[in-house]
């Protein structure tokens, strides 16, 4: 017997990308339901590192805290050379400041992600539905109908819209027809080991060891565990070695260290360089995100972090449309976030065809993996004509930055922006006579509004805060009365220095509900 059911949103995988995108519509109150047709949870390393970029988006979902204490930076390398062993170091530590909180790339494995985000969505009261495969689906223009099947039996599920977030080879998909352009190289394999290792190999490095053509064997710790992540790279003609046994030989002939010894084998997989992009990010009532939408290879630690950064536009954006935004807002998630997968693959592509060569600038990894400087310059929702400040324009990444308040306690922006709505900056009395004349919907996400006073003459209302160090004015680029607006994703939505009720009203007629306006929302 087949049983239906609704919801405002299916999500087909929970990866990390998927599982993101639940937690966002969640705490939006949008039923969502989040089906993997993998009968448990993955228990692998694959993707390892989590970008700062991402590690600001997971401390806004509320899931950081568990990243954190179950990750760590990354070791530098050890290159093996005869019995020589040459540190490098692959990371710079970053520095932190006011305007970057995380400046680090943070080394977890994936399993560990993967379940402090289920752990996060749990507590939203949501439930990952492992064993629940999507067999077909159809848009029916106001609703999608998919069918799926389970342990205990079929189910038809209607959803006013379907994400696919089912990884490279995507059921969702291919389904639609949409191209997966790219190339996959079939002969350039990597067999990937979770294993613990005697023999005394160190855990304060990330061990290479380097071969001819290309060909390595590499070692990473995983923290807070006995094992490392083993890569061995095969030759075109080899079979990749599955026992045991097999991958010790393998490790011995390459290392020539016969003390080295993997046991207790947690997880194993072969990878093959994929770098694939999908020609659409939407169809009808149908989207993508991920690994479904675009491959890369593993160098730079890119693929895991573009896919959270895809949930984390689109949920705001289908929040909005669900609550009665005009639906062409979702067509900026496909024009914001293509590019931006476009230009990682082409970095990531570029750091993996140097590894194999040894060349210090593909092994090193700097700012543009930190993806802290990733824009939506020039799309849709960010104008190239609109006004910006001395170092920000719309499109940006919203910095962080501290405030003070009358009692003298310290504010910091990110906590504001924290949450499902959208926070409206006023710095200085005329940018706040026009945010307290901006009406706002009572529907979909609403509006924190944040007024920082620019007289120095104390005695401030509630709610007013002070940028007594001037900090937050430079980290922002003000000199004058300014009206920004911050998008839920934490990025610029507008900036008014001129016309600022006129050009802040317009902005938000697209972004918003169009439904009857409420008296202002809430004010930090």
């Amino acid at each position: 017997m087949t049983t239906t059911t609704t919801t405002d949103v299916l999500i087909v995988g929970a990866g990390p990308a998927g599982t993101t995108l639940a937690i966002d519509l969640a705490r939006r109150g949008v039923t969502v339901r989040l089906i993997d047709k993998a009968p448990h949870a993955f228990d692998g390393s694959r993707a390892k590192g989590i970008q700062p970029r991402t590690l600001e988006v997971l401390d806004d979902l509320g899931a950081l805290g568990d990243i954190i204490n179950q990750g760590a930076l990354y070791p530098p390398m050890g290159i093996h050379l005869g019995p020589i062993t040459i540190p490098f170091r692959m990371m710079e530590k970053g520095k932190r400041g006011p305007d970057v909180p995380y400046p680090d790339t943070w080394l977890i494995p994936q399993h560990r992600t993967d379940r402090a985000l289920r752990a996060r969505f749990e507590s939203l009261g949501g439930r990952v539905e492992f064993g629940t495969e999507l067999m077909e689906f159809t848009d029916h223009d106001t609703h999608v109908t998919a069918h799926v099947a389970t342990s205990g039996g079929a189910e038809d599920i209607t959803a006013r819209y379907l994400v696919g977030a089912d990884g490279g080879a995507s059921r969702v998909r291919r389904a639609l027809g949409i191209e997966f352009g790219g190339s996959t190289d079939e002969a350039d394999r990597i067999l990937i080991v979770d294993a613990a290792v005697s023999g005394g190999l160190s855990r304060k490095y990330w061990h290479v060891w380097p071969g001819l053509k290309g060909r390595f064997v590499g070692a990473c710790p995983l923290p807070h565990s006995d094992k490392f992540q083993w890569m061995i790279r095969l030759s075109p003609d080899e079979a990749a070695p599955q026992e045991l046994a097999q991958i010790n030989a393998r490790i011995h002939a390459h290392t020539r260290n016969k003390r080295l010894a993997l046991h207790d084998i947690a997880w194993q997989s072969v990878f093959r360089p994929n770098i694939r992009l999908a020609a659409n990010y939407r169809r009808g009532r149908v989207l993508l995100a991920g690994d479904a939408a675009h491959v890369h290879t593993p160098a730079g630690a890119q693929g895991l972090n573009t896919g959270i950064g895809d949930a984390y536009n689109l949920g705001w954006k289908l929040g909005q449309v669900l609550a009665g935004a005009d639906d062409q807002l979702l067509d900026t998630y496909e024009h914001e976030r293509q590019p931006i997968a476009a230009s990682v693959l082409g970095l990531s592509t570029k750091k993996y065809e140097g590894i194999g060569k040894f060349d210090p600038s593909s092994i090193r990894r700097g700012k543009d993996e930190k993806q802290l400087a990733l824009t939506y310059h020039g799309g849709p929702l960010a104008p190239l004509a609109a006004d910006r400040t001395k170092t920000l324009q719309v499109g940006d990444r919203a910095p962080n930055a501290d405030l003070v308040d009358a009692d003298g306690h310290r504010v910091r922006l990110f906590d504001s922006y924290r949450g499902a709505h959208f926070t409206a900056l006023a710095y200085g009395a005329h940018a706040a006579g026009a945010l307290a004349e901006l009406d706002w919907p009572a529907a979909g996400a609403q509006l924190t509004r944040v007024i920082v006073d620019t007289s120095n003459k104390g005695d401030l209302p509630d709610g007013v805060l002070t940028d007594p160090t001037r900090e937050f004015a430079r980290i922002y680029g003000l000199s004058r009365d300014t009206l920004l607006l911050i998008r839920p994703d934490g990025y610029i939505a507008h900036i008014a220095i001129h016309n600022i009720a006129e050009t802040t009203r317009t902005a938000v007629q697209f972004v918003t509900p169009h439904s009857v306006r409420s008296a202002p929302s809430k004010r930090s």
